[in-house]
């Protein structure tokens, strides 16, 4: 038999059962995140569409190549958590917990690089609440900033709180809470949530950078 197999959580009576519900859990809960940024992208779009002028003028003003370095830091964390979920399966506690840091280390990358970025846009008087400071004219550019900031502001929380989730799984194997690999699922499914932020960010980054750029 599968070592794998070998935990089994009440109230399930097989192995597979439980691994199907794990899984089952875990898409509707994805889904219902999809769901939330679908509907955001669907306002990004919309508002592109009725502000084509406007929302090029502040397009012009992010900073695109910043956001291509933090495009590349989440790829290759997705990269490492892969790793990760192989090593799991194998019980390389040693692995696991290298690469679930590494994981973190691209994920706090990410999010010092976000914050590098707010700082200059806030001192280029981009963001909201600049008021004549800033360089942007249009009240439809503007807006448009307000959407830029709330889409990845909420994509950089679930960034936080996906680093803090995979922090938690390293102490957990540290301190043997966490045996591997009966328990590896538990390390896929937080595979399944990084993975997630990593796609979100790989949709917004052109919705918010290059759709309408002036070339």
């Amino acid at each position: 038999m599968d070592v794998r197999e070998q935990y089994l959580a009440e109230p399930y009576q097989t192995a597979a059962q439980q691994r199907e519900a794990t899984f089952l859990g875990m898409w509707v809960f994805l889904a219902t995140e999809i769901m939330m940024f679908g509907g955001l992208f669907l306002v990004i779009y919309y508002y592109r569409l009725q502000h084509p002028v406007a929302v090029g003028e502040a397009v012009h003003h992010l900073h695109s190549i910043l956001a291509a370095f933090n495009s590349a830091l989440l790829l290759t964390g997705s990269l490492c958590m892969s790793l990760m979920v192989q090593a799991s399966r194998l019980g390389d506690y040693r692995r696991v917990q290298r690469l679930l840091l590494l994981t973190a280390f691209f994920g706090l990358a990410f999010l010092a690089v976000k914050g590098f970025e707010y700082g200059w846009e806030y001192r280029e008087g981009l963001l909201p609440g600049m008021g004549p400071e800033s360089p942007l004219k249009e009240p439809a550019a503007r807006l448009f900033m307000n959407i830029y900031l709330f889409a990845t502001g909420l994509h950089a929380v679930h960034v936080t709180l996906g680093v803090t989730i995979i922090l938690g799984m390293v102490v957990r194997i540290h301190f043997a809470h966490m045996q591997l690999p009966e328990r590896a699922i538990t390390l896929e499914m937080v595979g399944l949530y990084w993975h997630l932020i990593d796609v979100i960010w790989i949709v917004l980054y052109p919705s918010l950078y290059l759709v309408g750029r002036a070339a």
